[in-house]
């Protein structure tokens, strides 16, 4: 199966079920990318601090070697992380990512987040980090602008055909918008029952952005991260909502949880190391929830955010 598609405001058509490789370990990545092509999965969402963009290059390569599928076919995302913001350093860290893909183009290149911090050149540490070389967080002066200036001569230069943002607000959309050249395809924010941030994605939806939700499942995937909330908070595979609603319809919470989701035209991005949950992920759009039980998934929300660097004792207040 494969997923279905949603049209981006510059005409491209974006899977609206990915495959999210943030903590896919080295020494399984290549393997993971390969196999979740031949499962159907055309959508892979990267970033150079996930520190496996060279892995993931691999599982494409030999993918496209068997004839699985072409370069065309596929829809690879990456991000800008924030010691790049400065004007100067936005296509020199996309052509080494794309280097590391082994690809031309990026099919969406993505600010990671809205901060910029102090430059270290990758020669001295890579994949980059909140900190500087000495464990300190140093913030640089790149306005949004500059960054977003640099981030359209990719899209001119043709390294990159889309590019967006992520954890950005309402307000910094709104700038943004204001002055963009080329207007960003997608918004890519933390989005799952107990945070559905239903005003940012209805704004987004409304100037034309696709959305993107990561970490769907709530605080399962930051249980390994020893964050205490995420700790103290009840999985939502196991809420009663959840639960009722998945024996209803004969799927795992966690097809509903991306149901959710995906029938309201938000894009996910799940991962899974086991065959059969992957095929489950990719198959999330062949049924559909009653409007009640989206409601009901809705009214779960405690705008409990876990994706947050003060969560990390990195004293910064993004959010």
């Amino acid at each position: 199966m494969v997923a279905p598609t949603v049209k981006l405001n510059n005409g491209y058509e974006m899977p609206l079920v990915g495959f999210g490789l943030w903590k896919v370990n080295n020494d399984t990545c290549a393997d993971q990318v390969y196999n979740a092509i031949k499962a159907g999965y055309r959508l892979f969402d990267g970033a150079c601090d996930y520190g496996n963009e060279v892995e993931c290059g691999q599982g494409v390569a030999r993918a496209i070697k068997d004839g699985l599928v072409k370069r065309e076919d596929l829809f690879i995302v990456s991000k800008l992380w924030n010691s790049f913001h400065e004007g100067d350093k936005v296509e020199p860290i996309c052509r080494k990512q794309l280097a590391d893909w082994g690809v031309d183009y990026f099919d969406l290149y993505i600010v990671h987040f809205p901060i910029a911090l102090k430059y270290l050149d990758p020669s001295v540490r890579y994949p980059p980090s909140w900190t500087t070389a000495d464990g300190k967080i140093e913030l640089a002066n790149a306005p949004i602008h500059e960054t977003w200036a640099a981030m359209e001569s990719l899209v001119d230069k043709k390294l990159a055909r889309s590019i967006g943002v992520s954890n950005f607000s309402v307000q910094l959309l709104m700038d943004l918008l204001r002055y963009a050249r080329v207007r960003p395809a997608t918004l890519q924010i933390e989005h799952h029952p107990y945070l559905t941030q239903t005003r940012l994605v209805d704004f987004a939806q409304s100037e034309g952005l696709a959305v993107t939700a990561y970490s769907s499942f709530g605080p399962l995937s930051f249980l390994e991260l020893n964050l205490k909330h995420a700790q103290d908070t009840p999985l939502l595979f196991e809420h009663a909502t959840i639960k009722g609603i998945s024996e209803k319809h004969g799927r795992t919470p966690a097809q509903i949880l991306l149901r959710w989701a995906t029938q309201r035209k938000i894009a996910v991005i799940p991962k899974s190391n086991d065959p059969t949950r992957l095929a489950q992920n990719l198959q999330v759009t062949d049924f559909d929830l009653e409007g009640s039980e989206i409601e009901a998934i809705s009214a779960l929300d405690k705008g409990l955010r876990f994706n947050d660097p003060m969560a990390y004792g990195l004293g910064i207040p993004i959010f």
